[in-house]
Order: C-alpha cells, then structure tokens, then sequence
C-alpha cells in the first residue's frame, strides 16, 4: 500500500479511493472563465483540479479561484521556483513540479521549505517530453526505465531536505511505455501514483489508451489518483475516468449498462434501443445494473446478474429482473416500461 498524502481535504494513496482529476483550458489570470470552467467541472464528478501557472498573474490569481471552488487545487509549474512559492503563499493546496528543473537545490529547498509550512504536497510530473538528455541518452530515448529513474531522480532532491509529500506520475504517449514505468515505480518507492497517458487525443482514441493503460493498471492494484487526458472539453475527462474506474470495478456510482453486440437471432432494432436507454440513464446515480439484449430466447440467461433488462423479440419483447422475467412488453413499449420499473424501484 502506499503512503498517504493529502491534497486539500481529499486523501490519496494509502487505500484511498480513486480519485479523479482534470485540467482546466482557461487561461489561469482569467478567474471568472477559471472558475465558471472549474464549477462545470465539479458538477460533472472532478475531485481534484489542476491549472497552469506560466507566469506570475496566473501565480497571483490562485487565492481568488480557490475561494470560489469547493475541490483541491493544484499548480502545474515548471521552471520558476518563485512562482511555486507564491502558489503556496496563496494557499493552493498541491504543486505539480519537476525538482530538477528549477534551478539550483537552494531553490529545491526554498519550495520545500514553503510547502512544509503550508501542508502542501509535491507532485512529481516526469514528462516523456521532456525526459532529461542523459536519461534519453543512457537508455536510448523514452523508456520505461529512463521515466522512472527520473521520477526516482526527483524524489530524492526533496528527500534530501526531508520532505516526503510527494505523489508521481511518470507519462507519455506510449501506452506500453507509460504502464511500464508505473510498474517500476510501484515496486520501487512507496509514494501515491497519479495514472495517465499524456497526449492520448481526441476522445475516440484517447478514450482507448487511457482505458487501456489506465485501466490496466488499475486492475493490476496500480495507482491511487488519475487524470483521463483527451484533446476536448476537459468535463469530457471526467465522464471517460468514471467510465474507466466503473469498469475496473473501482467505482459503483452509477449505472453500468450492459448490451450484447448483435446477430442474426436479433429480430429489434437494437442499437437505438441500447443508445436510448443509456440516454435515460444519465440522470441516475443508484449502481444498477442494466441489460439491453437482442435476443429473446437467450437475453436473461446471458444477463442474468443485470438488476433490470430488456430482451427483444418479435414485435413484442422480455421485461426481466435478476434473470427472471417479470412480463412480456410490446416492442415499442420496452424501453419505457424498463425506465419505469427501475424507477419504480429507486
């Protein structure tokens, strides 16, 4: 299990559910967008919210956005140490940083010594981007051994000055590369570690990377806090991590629709049917399951741990619950008469 940090009020690692977070799109000075974005965020299920502090006016605008917000915030710098230590005079509640890019260790120090004194965490954010030269040299480009020797690099800078707040993330395109580098860490330090795959792109295969090594990681026992990286709406983000923590069972916070993909035996349109009870299920927030099958003959033997399903037939279809059928529904009534039944039942 590994070491428990706190981020504002929200526990990470040490047990600790999943947490989830984002990244804000606005430009940090900017506080009503940043904020306005950040409550959007929140509504959608965001625990933890990142911004950009490129320069000092974003540095100075954190007091004001965090008065406004009900999550944790975090800082991502990067190279100016004296805009870490005006974050922390503002109170901002984790600093994402790379230790050994700030100059030299009276630097290191300087933000350590401001983030001891205000309780605040350090995230180590190792970048394949931006992976040292001599580790890109040493191991012949980005690898998941150069990653984690840096992230390894910039844990014992702050070790050093005895400071053990730390949480890593260790990421970059590559999905095998990524998850290799969080296996490394996870046998090999005890700090909490933030999942990711950097640059993953636009939902459609963004969505399919961070499933995978997101995903996979957590299924392996791996990770303690993620952030679901995708080239679109950052609310976009959240709905893919609850997505991702539903299917490795880590989350039981809403819904879980199952759907059979179809065959000749379908005799329903099914592929509406399963769009259109997912639509109705968005306002739910009960964890049920729910079973859209296409098949009348096997649909709740197939589905028969869903708490509510349908299973289509020939102009008439099944209504069951826990794979017993409760009553026989006209085709075009099966959708209505299952939102109606799991209502029912709420």
């Amino acid at each position: 299990m590994t070491k428990q940090i706190m981020v504002g009020g929200v526990p990470v690692g040490g047990g600790a559910p999943v947490s989830i977070q984002s990244m804000c799109s606005t430009k940090t000075h900017d506080v009503p967008a940043t904020v306005e974005q950040i409550l959007r965020l929140e509504e959608a299920g965001c625990e933890i919210i990142r911004v950009a502090v490129p320069d000092m006016p974003a540095a100075k605008a954190i007091g004001a956005i965090k008065s406004q917000i009900h999550i944790p915030l975090v800082a991502d710098i990067h190279f100016d140490y004296k805009l870490a230590l005006e974050c922390a005079a503002q109170g901002v509640d984790k600093i994402r940083i790379n230790p050994g890019n700030i100059g030299g260790e009276d630097r290191v120090k300087a933000v350590v010594d401001a983030c001891r004194a205000g309780n605040i965490p350090i995230r180590i954010g190792v970048n394949g981007g931006s992976l040292e030269k001599d580790l890109r040299k040493k191991y012949g480009g980005v690898t998941s051994q150069a990653l984690a020797e840096s992230a390894l690099g910039h844990a014992a800078l702050l070790e050093k000055y005895d400071f053990t707040d730390i949480c890593i993330s260790v990421k970059c395109s590559s999905v095998p590369v990524t998850m290799g580098a969080y296996k490394i860490l996870s046998e090999s330090c005890p700090y909490p570690l933030h999942l990711g795959v950097t640059e993953a792109g636009t939902p459609s295969m963004g969505m399919i990377k961070s499933a995978m090594g997101i995903g996979g990681l957590l299924c392996l026992g791996i990770g303690d806090t993620l952030r679901v990286t995708l080239t679109a709406d950052p609310v976009e983000e959240i709905y893919a991590a609850k997505k991702i923590l539903r299917a490795a069972g880590l989350r039981k916070d809403g819904p879980n629709l199952i759907a059979c993909p179809t065959c000749g035996r379908t005799n329903i349109d099914l592929i509406p049917m399963a769009e259109e009870v997912e639509r109705r299920l968005a306002g739910v927030d009960w964890p049920i399951t729910v079973a859209v099958m296409g098949c009348a003959v096997n649909g709740p033997g197939e589905a028969g741990d869903a708490d509510f399903g349908i299973a289509g037939g020939n102009g008439e279809g099944l209504l069951f619950s826990k794979g017993r059928i409760l009553r026989k529904v006209p085709q075009e009534r099966l959708v209505d008469a299952l939102m109606e039944e799991i209502q029912e039942s709420l």
